[in-house]
């Protein structure tokens, strides 16, 4: 136990040895830095989370989620701890509120980013359904824009076939209309389009030449349609709108399923919205509570640090940190004593050597002068 609670000690940013003298203390550090801890712990699994999702699809994916998370999550710690640790209670509470904004700003933005792979795991049922009905409608979408492009490409064409079909069926009616009338001449039937006399006569011949007239115009129509028809439908393959096919439920699954970082964050920020366009109140409140947890989280060591009175361990770092400063002022003192101390004696040193140098000048001077 006490190697646990060293640890989360260690965690908060005290200095263990000073902080074993408080007991009153320790449970407060063992807190904070129990929740730096395990916020660090989320960010390592939030990073390796959106890292495997990066990566989704690689055979070393798993090796870089967890090599990204182990370092995000050292570096969410470090940060934490560095930012509880530095807060001072020396000063008033406005001074420590101000002293602490920019880590409090910091601390938000920390939980805002870790909170949001995690939310996408939360919510991963309904990003799914919702990236399988945004790949449906894109391939709806896809679908009609290639139908519109080679409607207005062909559009004489397909008037053209249009035309020719429309003739087609008003023939054949023709064609069988013509025919029962011929038989109904020849087997002498009596109504306003026949003769009523029984045989192959005049009547019939006339309206057997008509018959076969219009059964040639029929077979020309049908041959030039169909014709048309080919000709429209190997433009089709040519233009790729054969080939376009609606995703099949499994194809869906399998698109949702290696879909990146960001079509999964879209999704789910699309999740707060109905289908006409109103916002989902109930799925919005649901993400952002989640990330309001995090940030709450994250942003707990400080607002306890905040929140604390000054304790004896507090008063006794400060009075450590105002001992190391005079000690370092001292310190400087001695420094520059022995720098001035060796400044002098080089000093009295060089004054010696110059005395010596121009007393031996003028001993020279003297020895010439005699020996002229």
């Amino acid at each position: 136990m006490d190697k646990v609670t060293r640890f989360f000690w260690f965690c908060s940013g005290a200095h263990g040895d000073t902080l074993k003298k408080y007991p009153l203390e320790h449970n407060k550090y063992f807190g904070i830095g129990a929740t730096i801890f395990f916020t660090a712990l989320f960010a390592s699994l939030s990073g390796g989370y959106a890292m495997y999702f990066v990566f989704n699809g690689d055979a070393f994916a798993v090796g870089f989620a967890i090599l990204f998370g182990l370092l995000w999550g050292t570096a969410i710690f470090n940060m934490d701890r560095y930012i509880v640790s530095s807060i001072n209670k020396e000063g008033t509470t406005n001074q420590q509120i101000l002293q602490a904004s920019p880590r409090i700003l910091l601390a938000i933005m920390i939980g805002i980013v870790i909170s949001r792979p995690l939310e996408l795991k939360i919510f991963d049922k309904e990003i799914r359904q919702k990236l399988k009905t945004a790949y449906l409608k894109g391939q709806h979408s896809k679908i009609d824009t290639l139908k519109k492009t080679y409607n207005e490409k062909y559009s004489m064409e397909l008037a053209k076939i249009a035309d020719l079909k429309k003739e087609k069926d008003s023939l054949e009616k023709d064609v069988n209309r013509s025919r029962v009338q011929l038989n109904e001449e020849v087997f002498g039937e009596k109504n306003n389009q026949t003769s009523g006399i029984v045989g192959y006569g005049t009547y019939a011949k006339q309206k057997q030449t008509i018959l076969q007239e219009k059964t040639d115009r029929l077979k020309t129509v049908t041959a030039n349609a169909d014709k048309l028809d080919q000709y429209l439908g190997q433009r089709k393959d040519y233009e790729g709108l054969n080939n376009m096919r609606l995703f099949s439920e499994h194809q869906l699954d399998s698109l949702a399923k290696v879909a990146g970082f960001a079509d999964r964050n879209w999704a789910l920020g699309q999740l707060t919205y109905n289908e006409n366009g109103t916002r989902d109140l109930d799925t919005y409140l649901a993400i952002s509570f989640i990330g309001y947890l995090f940030i709450l989280f994250e942003c707990l060591p400080v607002f306890v640090k905040l929140m604390s009175g000054r304790g004896p361990y507090d008063i006794a770092v400060a009075k450590k940190q105002e001992s190391d400063a005079h000690f370092a002022e001292r310190d400087k003192e001695r420094d520059i004593s022995v720098i001035d101390s060796v400044y002098d004696h080089h000093l009295d040193e060089d004054i010696k050597r110059r005395k010596r140098t121009i007393a031996n000048r003028s001993d020279n001077d003297r020895e010439r002068h005699r020996y002229d």
